[in-house]
């Protein structure tokens, strides 16, 4: 009989944790929803379904988080919303 022994390395693995933001869009009484569905699909990448949804959220509770990532991911999504007449930060 001959035992097998099994060597098992312990590796640190160093997790570089980055801050996430957030764009948060802003309601007004100047863009129609399907502007707004329509600029959500195509700056933050949206499916129609989540556009929809974010679009009801900014419209009954004056805003919502519409894209999630690193800051420089998100300073031309935001950038691209402001030049299109919608209200928005990053936060």
């Amino acid at each position: 009989m001959s035992t097998i022994e099994k060597i098992q390395e312990e590796l640190d693995v160093l997790i570089k944790e980055t801050r996430q933001h957030e764009i948060i869009l802003y309601n007004d009484d100047v863009n129609t929803f399907d502007f707004v569905i329509d600029s959500l699909i195509s700056v933050c990448e949206h499916t129609p379904e989540q556009a929809e949804q974010c679009t009801i959220l900014v419209h009954y509770k004056g805003k919502c988080s519409v894209k999630t990532g690193g800051i420089k991911e998100l300073k031309p999504k935001c950038s691209k919303l402001l030049d299109l007449g919608l209200s928005a930060e990053i936060v």
